[in-house]
């Protein structure tokens, strides 16, 4: 079986582990096979995106072609070929009163 191409959007605050590079081409067959291939393509990615056993962090989302993966199977969301993954850090804050 070929190995299948996926595009990752890498945000700002991660990119000088890429190289600067905005988007990233890996493969894997879900979230988790994407996320190992473009650690060893780009060491250090991992850790910021799941913690130790594997789960996401709770603030970084995780969306493949607009699905929150959080909804989905988490990093065991089957990624298709040709997909889009997106990692988007959590934002916090709220309006003063």
């Amino acid at each position: 079986m070929a190995a299948m191409t996926v595009t990752v959007r890498i945000p700002t605050t991660l990119r000088p582990l890429t190289e600067g590079s905005a988007t990233v081409s890996t493969s894997g067959a879900t979230v988790a096979a994407v996320l190992a291939d473009l650690e060893t393509r780009h060491p250090g990615l991992r850790e910021r995106i799941l913690d130790e056993s594997g789960a996401l962090h709770r603030f970084v989302n995780v969306f493949v072609d607009d699905e929150d993966v959080r909804f989905l199977n988490g990093p065991g969301t089957e990624v298709p070929d040709g997909a889009t993954v997106a990692i988007v850090p959590a934002v916090a804050g709220g309006a003063e009163v």
